[in-house]
Formats: C-alpha cells, structure tokens, sequence
C-alpha cells in the first residue's frame, strides 16, 4: 500500500466483526475536525470530494511515484478500490484558494473503522499482514486502520502534517478507537535498498509481545538485512520515509517482517499503535486542539 505525506489468535473468522456492539453517532457531515492558519480539515461531505480525493492520490501515487502504471481500470486517473465506499475520507482544505471546495483540497487521509471493515470483508491490510490474528487477540479494543495518506507537494510541510492529526486526533477520540493501524511504505520494490532503515526498525521499533503482527507467510520478506552493528542509527532514521518518522515520534511500533507491493511499486511495513501508549506530549499537544473538535 502506498503512503505519501512528505511530498488504508483466535481463528481468521473472528477477525473485525469482533468489536464492542455500542456504535458512535456518525460525525456531522462537514464538521470541522481540525484547523491550523487558512488549512482546514473535516471529513469528505459528498461523492464530488471523494472523487477529488480520488484525484490527489492518483496524481501522488501513480503520476508522480509510478504505481500501477498500464492499469487499465485507471483510465479515468482517479485512484479508487471497493474500500472507498466503506472508508471515511479525511480532507485538508487550503481555504485560500478560489473555486468550489472540492477543488480547495490539498491532502487526504482514509480511515476504515473495524465496524466498517467487516463489510469490506476485512482490513485492506489484511492481504499483507496477519492483521485479522491481530484484532482476534484484542475483542475489547476499536481498529481504526489509517491509509492512502497523501499531500499535494506544495503543502508537505510540518503544519499540513499538524492538521492532519489535529483531525485524525477529534476522528478517533469520537469514536473511541483504541488501536490505529495502516501500512507505511518505503518507495522501490527491492527491501535491500532500503537495508539500514528496515534493519533498525527490525531491533529498535519491533511491536511488543502484545502487539505482535506478522506478514503473511508466503509474502514475509525479512528486514533484519545486514549486521546490527554496521548500523548508523542516525542514517538510517534520515532514510526513512517521513511517513514512517512521524508514526515512529508519536509511538508507533513497527510489525514483523515487510512486504513488496508490485502495484504501487513500494516495500511496505505495518504500523501499529496503540492509543494508550502515544507519547504524553503528542496527547497534550493534538489532544487540547482535537478535543475541541472532536464533540
């Protein structure tokens, strides 16, 4: 799965449907989640703002890093899956900009709650991950799984990435998510490329016991890749995707094992975190703000 902000055990059957039967009220359609100076984020309204969002992630994902490229269900360059339908899209907004809202948007993130991804059939990271072992062992907590995170060049920057969690922050504080998951990915299909990264989040930013995840057996790729030792810590945090960095500060773990996605070109690692666990400074920082969009 693809991801691009700088520039979505018990037995398999359990698996999402295993979720606390109290169901939030649906967040008001055009709510404001979060905003920071003329940047405004809320979740997607209607079908033209999903369509748009669409749009962004097919200009990141496939013009600009070369995903998928001779799909031909891809003709009408919007990136688009049977998860969307089911998925909460969470839109930046650049209000300064002329022309219908639709057109004002500048980054997008999709979310898929655990209610929802039992119609979908599942999380879409469980045709990677051993996500649905995942979920099986945790019956009291709410999934949310996090992916497509895309920002238009123009506006990868600290702030956009800050309105992005401001919104994500109100998102799962409303509907009492315990657990945040997703993809992040690393650009290229060959895992030895990317050695020195993968490798020190193979010692240092491995899941928990608790929190364990695996890739599926027939796609594991290992990414403990060269010596410990020969590992400049430094380097490899500066190789790693920004997307990886900024789950990595506000306490994400790293699952076990990475996978070559060929359709969008990248070498994908699970993302887990915990809510209970996110630094107490981010929880201050985002909290205060989220909190106050989040009713």
């Amino acid at each position: 799965m693809q991801s691009a902000i700088r520039q979505g055990d018990a037995t398999p059957e359990a698996g999402p449907a295993l979720v606390s039967a109290q169901k939030s009220a649906p967040i008001v359609p055009g709510a404001p989640l979060g905003r920071i100076g003329n940047l405004e984020v809320r979740l997607a309204r209607n079908d033209a703002e999903i369509a748009a969002a669409q749009e962004i992630r097919y200009r990141v994902f496939y013009d600009e890093l070369g995903a998928g490229k001779g799909r031909l269900h891809l003709l009408d360059q919007r990136d688009i899956d049977h998860f969307d339908p089911l998925c909460d899209h969470l839109l930046v907004f650049d209000s300064s900009l002329p022309g219908p809202e639709h057109r004002r948007i500048v980054g997008t993130y999709r979310l898929l709650r655990q209610e929802a991804a039992v119609a979908a059939g599942g999380f879409y990271s469980e045709g990677e991950f051993e996500l649905t072992r995942l979920v099986a062992r945790h019956p009291g907590q709410r999934f949310l799984e996090l992916g497509r995170s895309c920002v238009l060049p123009d506006y990868r920057s600290k702030r956009t990435i800050e309105a992005l969690w401001q919104g994500i922050w109100a998102y799962i504080n409303h509907y009492e998510i315990g657990v945040m998951t997703g993809c992040a990915s690393f650009h290229g299909t060959v895992p030895a490329a990317h050695a020195e990264a993968l490798t020190y989040l193979a010692h240092h930013c491995r899941t928990d016991a608790a929190w364990d995840v695996r890739a599926l057996p027939h796609r594991y790729c290992p990414m403990d890749l060269m010596p410990i030792e020969a590992v400049n810590a430094k380097a490899a945090i500066a190789a790693m995707p920004p997307l990886v960095k900024g789950y990595l500060r506000v306490g994400a773990r790293i699952g076990d094992g990475c996978v070559i996605d060929h359709d969008f070109s990248t070498v994908d690692v699970l993302v887990v975190m915990p809510v209970k666990e996110i630094g107490a400074r981010y929880v201050n920082y985002y909290g205060g703000e989220g909190q106050r969009f989040a009713a």
